[in-house]
């Protein structure tokens, strides 16, 4: 059985690298960011269409981070309200800037409202690849306006970014047509979109996944019917979110190795030493090989 994840740092190097990814800025000369993403996935994005013309910083990374539970800082809630742009996801995920960004004058981009899919509700919009196609094209307009000067490097760069993401989008259209309504299971729905990009049918209990999201146990009938699934093999894949391991969760993992199950690992912030279409990628590509 195979586990499919990007390949991890030791704790020292890990640590070392959340830490340059929560302060570093993107580029350009100034000291204060001009552009302040709630999360380094969307800081990520940001930085690819800013390029060196301006600064990038993000207030949530790194792999150990999970950002339903981050405890924002009065730094943070400064940094938002300062920056000449803010990213952030919305849709209730990140409140804590959706709130610092109330009557702000500067401009600010919420994701979620650019979702394309406007029925859905799920909010881990960046695993949409035309909803985050949407925020790099929002991101270049504006900074278009901030700086007038790189108006056409802003939209050049974003229309690259696009590009790139097309080849995403070509991996999930590759698994919809060889592996049409593929039954898998989620710890989390944090890769909604990815799957339903695939055509691959989500069969985790609803009662379940709520729990799991939510930080309570589930119901002992819920985890029973779950971990069925997986010793039944009724499932062709585990789709795991390391960052709200717990103990029932990993027990899952437990069941779904001793199945033959194959287990993707997934993250809500970017892992170490990666950029947004590079993890998107990883991720389509960890899919298509689980299903194989």
């Amino acid at each position: 059985m195979s586990r499919y994840r990007l390949p991890r740092l030791g704790v020292a190097a890990l640590l070392a690298t959340t830490a340059a990814m929560v302060t570093a800025c993107s580029g350009g000369s100034t000291t204060t960011p001009e552009i302040v993403a709630s999360t380094d996935v969307w800081g990520s994005v940001a930085a690819a269409v800013a390029g060196p013309d301006i600064a990038v910083k993000s207030l949530i990374g790194g792999p150990n981070t999970d950002p339903h539970s981050y405890q924002s800082t009065t730094a943070d809630a400064l940094a938002l309200r300062e920056a000449r742009l803010v990213v952030y996801n919305g849709g209730n995920y990140d409140e804590f800037a959706e709130k610092a960004v109330r009557g702000r004058s500067a401009p600010s981009i919420n994701a979620f409202d650019l979702r394309s899919a406007t029925a859905d509700d799920n909010e881990h919009v960046w695993y949409d690849m035309n909803t985050v196609g949407a925020v790099a094209g929002r991101i270049a307009d504006e900074l278009g306006r901030i700086d007038p000067a790189h108006a056409r490097a802003f939209t050049d760069r974003a229309n690259a970014f696009r590009a790139r993401l097309a080849g995403v989008t070509a991996i999930t259209a590759k698994i919809a047509a060889t592996h049409p309504k593929a039954p898998v299971l989620q710890t989390e729905p944090i890769a909604h979109y990815l799957l339903t990009a695939a055509d691959v049918e989500d069969r985790t209990p609803h009662e379940f996944e709520e729990a799991i999201e939510q930080g309570t146990d589930p119901a002992p009938a819920d985890l029973a019917t779950t971990r069925d699934l997986l010793t039944t093999k009724a499932v062709r894949a585990l789709v795991y979110n390391i960052q709200t391991e717990d103990k029932t969760t990993k027990d899952l993992a437990d069941s779904a190795e001793r199945a033959g199950v194959p287990v993707i690992d997934v993250t809500e912030t970017l892992p170490a030493h990666s950029d947004f279409v590079t993890w998107q990628t990883g991720n389509a590509n960890a899919l298509a090989a689980a299903l194989g």
